[in-house]
């Protein structure tokens, strides 16, 4: 059986180390159990912002973050979005090796 909880931790992982240091600092302070005062208003900003994706500057990639952020505390998000995040690392190694594949045959002709 997966724990659902350490598999979401393990995708956070990964994404922070996708990251540029500062943020992926930020992103590490705010996932310790310590920081659940920040985490959930954030989560709440995040969430209501996606909603509102019409107004400028606000968009739809502020709800995933948000849902991100309440999975970390709220047990029945953790198993949709571990596996959403697992369908997504996939994609993207999918792509990353791909793109290996074709500028090796590229620089073979």
């Amino acid at each position: 059986m997966i724990n659902h909880g350490k598999e979401l931790d393990r995708h956070f992982a990964w994404f922070e180390r996708k990251l540029p240091p500062g943020p992926a600092k930020f992103v590490g302070w705010v996932r310790k159990p310590s920081s659940i005062y920040v985490r959930v208003p954030l989560a709440i900003l995040l969430v209501a912002g996606g909603f509102l994706s019409f107004l400028p500057v606000l968009g739809l990639w502020m709800l995933p973050l948000g849902l991100l952020l309440f999975a970390q505390d709220i047990p029945p998000l953790q198993k949709p979005l571990s596996l959403g995040l697992g369908w997504i690392e996939r994609k993207w190694l999918e792509r990353q090796r791909a793109k290996l594949e074709r500028e090796r045959t590229k620089g073979a002709q």
